[in-house]
C-alpha cells in the first residue's frame, strides 16, 4: 500500500499546483530532492536555454545538489555569491550581478493553498529576484512550506522560519535566544523585506518545483 502520508501530501501539492497554474506560474511536481534535480537539469535548463545562473540562500536548493551541477556546466556563466573567502563587499556585488542572470534559483518561506508565494528577506536579494531582474526564476518548495492562507504564511515565517534561520546562521538576535519574534532592532535582524507574489508576470517567468519531501525551514 502506498505510504498514506506521502499520498496525502501529493494530493495537496497537486491541488496547489492547479492554483499556481491559474496564477500564471509554471509548475513541476517532484517526488523528492533527487527528482527535483532531474527536472531542473532535464526540463527547465533546456527549455529556458539559460546561459547564466545564480541563486539565493536556500537549504532546499542545497539538498538537491544542483549547485555542484551548476559549477560543472562549461557553457553556463555561474554567478556564485556564496564562494568562500569573499569579502562582504564582494558578496554584495555578486548578489547585484545575480539579478541579471538568465536563471535564478531560490526557495520559499511559505506558500498558500490558493497559490501565493510569501517570503521575508534580510538583504532583499531573493525577493528582488522574484519580483524583477532575472529572465526566469525557479522556486524550489518542500511540502512543509504549504500553509492554508496568508495569515498562516506570515505566522509561519515570523514565528518559525525566521527564528530557526537566525539560529542556523548564528545571528545575534533576540529570536535566536528565545525562539520568539521580538520585533527587534538588532543590526543582524533577518526580517526586513516582505513579498507576496500573487501571480507570475510575465506568465511562466516564475517556475515552481513542488517537492513531496520535507526540505528547508
Amino acid at each position: 500500500m502506498q505510504n498514506p502520508v506521502k499520498k496525502y501530501h501529493r494530493v495537496r501539492l497537486e491541488r496547489l499546483g492547479e492554483a499556481l497554474e491559474t496564477n500564471n506560474f509554471d509548475v513541476f511536481m517532484a517526488a523528492d530532492a533527487a527528482d527535483a534535480r532531474s527536472i531542473v537539469l532535464e526540463c527547465i535548463f533546456p527549455a529556458t536555454e539559460a546561459k547564466s545562473v545564480s541563486w539565493g540562500g536556500s537549504m532546499t536548493l542545497g539538498a538537491t545538489g544542483l549547485v555542484d551541477d551548476f559549477h560543472q556546466m562549461a557553457s553556463v556563466q555561474v554567478v556564485d555569491p556564496y564562494k568562500k573567502d569573499l569579502s562582504d563587499a564582494q558578496k554584495l556585488e555578486l548578489r547585484r550581478q545575480a539579478l541579471l542572470v538568465d536563471l535564478y534559483f531560490t526557495g520559499c518561506n511559505a506558500m498558500t493553498q490558493d497559490g501565493r508565494l510569501v517570503n521575508l528577506d534580510m538583504i532583499g536579494n531573493r525577493v528582488a529576484a522574484l519580483t524583477f531582474g532575472p529572465r526566469y526564476v525557479v522556486v524550489l518548495v518542500g511540502v512543509n512550506k504549504l500553509v492554508a492562507d496568508l495569515d498562516d504564511a506570515m505566522w509561519r515565517v515570523k514565528e518559525f522560519a525566521a527564528p530557526a534561520n537566525a539560529m542556523r546562521l548564528d545571528m545575534k538576535t533576540p529570536c535566536a535566544r528565545t525562539s520568539v519574534c521580538e520585533q527587534c532592532k538588532s543590526p543582524q535582524r533577518i526580517c526586513n523585506a516582505w513579498t507576496i507574489t500573487e501571480k507570475s508576470f510575465p506568465k511562466g517567468r516564475i517556475k515552481v518545483v513542488l517537492i513531496n519531501q520535507v526540505l528547508g525551514l
